[in-house]
């Protein structure tokens, strides 16, 4: 019979934690940021599944959800140590984004005015998810401004950000909720 380790293993009771490679570094350092910020997306759009009652597009944000993971995977290695073979992400799996914005965007309304988030829990979940996804987004740039890495993340969170957008009208119109706009001048 198997027993469960214990999840808890004091190691960082002093504000350190380790990268993938075993480098230990403190639980403020921008890499545990930026792969901390996408573990809390990850949890919303786990919310959003869990919400959502299309089997489409359950089955989509499990995707995502797995390239979320990639991506943290890659933020919370140690640069200078050679660990496994991470997964990654393609440009296809960018791709796939914008074919479902096209798509979702083919049946709404033609959008003239800014929206403000809310309407439905759905909607407003979905908006969650998009702050949190710019959050990470520039979360990750600050990272890559300072550390070598492949832009494809950042690409990939631009247009995740787009895509909660997109889900989040969508979401909204299929629900019957009203779309509040923000009515200004500017």
């Amino acid at each position: 019979m198997a027993v469960n380790p214990k999840i808890y293993t004091k190691t960082g009771d002093k504000g350190q934690t380790s990268l993938l490679g075993g480098t230990r570094v403190s639980k403020g350092h921008e890499r545990v940021e930026a792969y901390g910020t996408l573990d809390e997306l990850n949890s919303f759009i786990g919310l959003i599944r869990d919400q959502i009652t299309d089997e489409h597009y359950k089955i989509l944000l499990k995707t995502i959800q797995e390239k979320i993971f990639t991506a943290e995977s890659w933020i919370a290695s140690d640069p200078e140590i050679k660990t496994k073979k991470l997964p990654v992400i393609e440009e296809q799996d960018i791709k796939v984004l914008e074919d479902e914005i096209d798509e979702m965007n083919k049946s709404l309304p033609e959008l003239r005015h800014f929206i403000l988030p809310g309407g439905a829990a759905i909607v407003s979940y979905c908006h969650i998810a998009r702050t949190v996804c710019r959050r990470a987004e520039r979360t990750v740039i600050r990272l890559k401004e300072k550390n070598q890495m492949d832009v494809i993340i950042i690409k990939y969170l631009n247009r995740l950000s787009d895509y909660f957008f997109v889900l989040a009208r969508k979401s909204g119109h299929d629900s019957g909720a009203t779309e509040m706009q923000w009515m200004t001048d500017v």
